[in-house]
């Protein structure tokens, strides 16, 4: 009988992590959703050269920038699988997943 406790106790607790879980992913890509777009011509994105698509870095101007660069890649960018998440240089705000600015810093 203490097998059989131990086994309902130990699914129960995997059952709650289970649903922890989704509900953090549900509630990032709602984050999105909710929080304004940065917009790349205010100040601090021009001056970091956030642009929504990374293909459209100017690589003159900005010469660390490599292909395959993207926010999503980004150890700053904190959104699950989804289109826009949040980014620590840009509180409160939402960038997009494909996006790129000059603070890029690639995951570990």
């Amino acid at each position: 009988m203490d097998n059989s406790r131990r086994s309902f106790f130990k699914r129960g607790v995997q059952a709650v992590a289970a649903v922890s879980v989704a509900q953090l992913i549900a509630n990032r890509v709602a984050y999105a959703a909710d929080v304004p777009h940065v917009d790349p011509a205010s100040p601090q994105a021009s001056g970091l050269g956030y642009v929504e698509d990374a293909a459209t870095v100017d690589k003159a101007k900005f010469t660390r920038f490599q292909d395959g660069q993207h926010c999503a890649t980004c150890a700053l960018y904190q959104g699950a699988d989804a289109e826009w998440g949040p980014c620590g240089i840009f509180p409160g705000q939402a960038v997009a997943a494909k996006g790129w600015c000059s603070a890029f810093a690639p995951k570990a």
